[in-house]
């Protein structure tokens, strides 16, 4: 790209639809933020292209959550929620000594791809645009701003929903909220902009007018998928959206090789990278970063939830949990077991009803343990972190492993089995006597 890239998020507001005490931008798609979702699509631009997040509500946990995932993104806060233009008026100081191109852009929309946004870029640079906005054709286009374009193609102005006439609603085009500004030309206008409107807040959209009025250069880029520009405002929303990314990303799972059987109850997180002839069977639910290995089988009922890897060939089956364990080639995890914080060696059999106690709820710790290769883990046994389980050991099952095992040893830590003959017997006569039956 010829210019650096920056970006300002808008993040300030409530979401009241959303009924939360959450940021609106802080709900979540796959246990990440739709923010993230935001800042993750514009940040692959260019390398690490700075973002600027507008906060406002609950301000404080926005900035915690930008300040452990984002540590190169700035804020500006809008105290009072006065429009789009004075959110933006909020970055500016930021962006004083700036000489490149902006990207203003919601943070409420999840489903925006950084190739949508790169092409956005070379069109405002190949065409020397000093406003560029992001439009899209929609089948029906109800409660969006139209756009109005003169017969150079060049746009004209918008024209608000709620203020057009009947032949202005048939436009098909409208306003998506994403621009890319050529700041050196734009700045300016921040200060600016008036609040002369039914509403009292300034408006970004008016920075069409602003900039016609001056001579510059206006244009919109048509987007290809309006999904894309999907805004989260209630719960529904939120769930559609999910719906969303969750059947691009299985659809190109399917394209490059690997089986979904039941797409309609199979949910992927598109940062979980499955090579081709794996199978994912129906109810699996991944979220989070993980990366699963060729020919592998997963589910059905299986959650995985982040920071896992599944070696070549390994098995994880009906009602197993994984978080935050590496399993290694043609291992076997096929029952109702919970494997968290685990380094697993190959060839591993794990029974059914195995529990990896990795949680001290008391200090607040996460242990890890390790089982080397050919290791056996017997039914119903727990592992009790942090042990280390060295290769071709073998756990009998219903074992309690609190300690360290040694290569090709047997641990069995249940007791002997005892049998009191004629018990139940017994015991029924008893009752009978005592009530007489």
């Amino acid at each position: 790209m010829e210019k650096e890239i920056r970006a300002v998020i808008l993040g300030a507001g409530k979401g009241t639809r959303m009924k939360s005490s959450k940021p609106k931008v802080l709900h979540e798609i796959f246990s990440k933020p739709l923010l993230g979702w935001v800042i993750d699509a514009i940040s692959k631009i260019q390398f690490d292209v700075q973002s600027i997040v507008v906060i406002g509500f609950q301000a404080g946990y926005v900035e915690e959550y930008l300040n452990k995932n984002y540590m190169y993104a700035k804020t500006a806060f809008q105290k009072q929620q006065l429009g789009t233009g004075h959110a933006v008026a909020q970055a500016a100081p930021l962006l004083h000594d700036f000489n490149g191109d902006v990207i203003v852009i919601c943070g409420d929309i999840p489903l925006i791809t950084t190739n949508t946004l790169r092409e956005l870029v070379h069109y405002h640079q190949r065409n020397d645009s000093d406003v560029t906005l992001m439009t899209a054709h929609l089948d029906d286009p109800s409660g969006y701003g139209r756009i109005i374009r003169d017969k150079a193609d060049g746009i004209v102005k918008i024209i608000e929903d709620r203020d057009a006439l009947d032949h202005i609603k048939e436009i098909q085009e409208v306003n998506t909220g994403i621009y890319c500004f050529k700041w050196e030309s734009v700045k300016n206008a921040f200060s600016e902009l008036d609040n002369n409107n039914s509403q009292e807040e300034y408006y970004l959209t008016d920075i069409i007018k602003w900039a016609k009025t001056r001579s510059l250069r206006v244009l919109g880029y048509e987007i290809s998928d309006s999904s894309e520009i999907y805004g989260i405002n209630s719960r529904q929303n939120l769930a559609h959206a999910t719906k969303i990314l969750k059947n691009r990303y299985l659809d190109e799972l399917m394209s490059n090789g690997v089986t979904i059987v039941d797409p309609d109850t199979t949910y992927i997180s598109p940062e979980t990278t499955i090579e081709k002839d794996t199978i994912i069977y129906p109810n699996t639910y991944i979220e989070g970063k993980n990366i699963i290995a060729r020919n592998c089988k997963i589910g059905p009922m299986t959650h995985i939830r982040g920071n896992c890897a599944v070696g070549e060939g390994s098995k994880i089956g009906n009602f197993v949990e994984l978080k935050n364990a590496r399993i290694a080639k043609n291992t076997r995890i096929c029952h109702l077991s919970y494997i968290g914080d685990a380094q697993i060696g190959s060839n591993v059999n794990i029974g059914a009803g195995t529990v990896f106690a990795n949680y001290n709820s008391i200090t607040k710790e996460k242990r890890q343990s390790s089982l080397a290769d050919g290791v056996s883990i017997g039914s119903n046994s727990v592992i009790v972190a942090p042990v280390e389980i060295q290769k071709d050991a073998f756990v009998a099952a219903l074992s309690c492993v609190t300690k360290n095992i040694e290569e090709s040893s047997l641990v069995m830590t249940r007791a002997a089995q005892k049998e009191i003959k004629n018990w139940v017997k017994m015991k029924k006569e008893i009752a009978d006597n005592e009530f007489g039956n």
